[in-house]
């Protein structure tokens, strides 16, 4: 793979994404470590890719608009709920202070953790757990990032892990989904709807 495949997917993506943090971080970070073999040829294309227990690697121009649309502060703490390959993860703490994920399935959270410390990243927490329950000893957080589709409306459970001030961005809906984000101040929560996607669903118990 080339070593500029990853600068020119950020080029790709700048006529719609205007955050240059975001497109920096897109450049760094080799999403071909991220996804098996089988499919690395198709890294760099523009679509979500197969990862292994049912789950996918988000398209990237979804993934880079939503790390947009938290605008991400470097002080940040930020929860990743569905650390999947953990792509998105990595993006995040290039643009944050220190992000903490959870992942319900614990062959994707050990692949994921392999991918990220040969990258050399250091400020990411993990958790194998349910993603609806966020990570409560943790919170508040400034961000929250949910990479897999909720129902009709995000969990309680997650926006109360919100610090004052702080933004969460989700795909929510069950047969059509729409990225929903939510802003936090004090004890009332305002929603934005954004534009139209596709995820799997964010699966509520935890893993056996």
């Amino acid at each position: 793979m080339s070593p500029r495949a990853a600068a020119d997917l950020a080029g790709l993506l700048r006529p719609v994404i205007a955050d240059e943090r975001v497109l920096a971080a897109i450049a760094s970070i080799p999403r071909e470590r991220f996804v098996p073999k089988s499919e690395q040829r198709r890294a760099y294309a523009n679509i979500a890719l197969p990862i292994g227990s049912g789950q996918t690697i988000s398209q990237p121009l979804v993934v880079a608009r939503m790390l947009e649309v938290l605008a991400l502060k470097p002080a940040d703490r930020v929860l990743d709920v569905g650390t999947g390959s953990g792509y998105h993860a990595a993006l995040l703490s290039l643009l944050a202070e220190h992000v903490y994920t959870v992942e319900r399935h614990p062959e994707l959270t050990e692949s994921a953790k392999r991918a990220i410390a040969a990258l050399g990243i250091d400020n990411i927490s993990f958790r194998v757990g349910d993603g609806w329950e966020g990570w409560p000893v943790e919170a508040p957080f400034d961000a929250i990032n949910v990479a897999a589709a909720m129902g009709d409306d995000p969990p309680h459970a997650l926006e109360q892990q919100l610090a004052d001030g702080g933004r969460m961005v989700a795909p929510v809906g069950a047969r059509e989904q729409r990225l929903i984000l939510t802003r936090r101040a004090g004890e009332k929560f305002s929603r934005e709807r954004l534009e139209a996607v596709q995820f799997v669903p964010l699966v509520h118990d935890r893993p056996s």
